[in-house]
């Protein structure tokens, strides 16, 4: 199990790097809700692992709420390109 979680770190590394070597901003935020999505993955994982039901619940709420607010700044930023 603990070579999963070594993985999944390690596939968090690669929309980092995509992040940085782009300029445009919808590529961007790509990249971090992918990054969003797989550390709440991480979180539920290290959850059953450590038999922690408390930290799931944080792994959930992550993933439900960051990324509807990250898609609440995407439809502020689609608002600000229009005008």
């Amino acid at each position: 199990m603990n070579f999963l979680v070594w993985l999944m770190v390690l596939a968090l590394v690669i929309p980092l790097v995509a992040a940085v070597q782009q300029e445009d901003v919808w590529s961007k935020m790509l990249a971090f809700a992918s990054v969003s999505t797989k550390t709440s993955v991480l979180i539920l994982i290290i959850s059953v692992m450590r038999d922690d039901w408390m930290i799931g619940v944080v792994g959930v709420l992550i993933l439900s709420v960051g990324n509807a607010a990250l898609m609440l700044l995407a439809q502020v930023l689609k608002r600000l390109e229009q005008t």
